[in-house]
């Protein structure tokens, strides 16, 4: 009984991680880089997601949280971070910020570069 309820379990958790990412609204990478900028979301988390000066707002890129609790995040925040309700941020806006997030490829390796090598 307790193998076939943490099977039951385990389809139930993968099914709704899957509908998550399937819910992933399409949004555009350019409008989201602008608004990025424009609600001022790199003066805490940096231009490209890497985090803020002094943990002043955790890296949220490469590779973003889920769509549902990057929007939960910005609706009803935890921590310090201003809340940015639908008046302030549409969905649609909130949809192309994930799209720019979610698009920040991951910086190089510092095996890889060779300033950092030559001592």
């Amino acid at each position: 009984m307790k193998i076939h309820c943490q099977f039951l379990l385990s389809t139930f958790l993968l099914t709704c991680a899957n509908m998550v990412h399937a819910a992933d609204p399409s949004g555009s990478i350019e409008q989201g880089k602008q608004l990025f900028m424009k609600n001022s979301c790199y003066t805490c988390h940096g231009t490209l997601g890497q985090g803020g000066e002094r943990n002043a707002g955790p890296k949220i890129a490469p590779n973003p949280f889920p769509f549902v609790a990057f929007e939960m995040q910005l609706r009803q925040p935890r921590g310090v971070m201003p809340r940015y309700p639908v008046q302030f941020v549409s969905d649609q806006d909130l949809a192309d910020i994930y799209s720019y997030v979610a698009s920040i490829p991951a910086g190089p390796n510092a095996s890889t570069i060779a300033l950092l090598n030559r001592f």
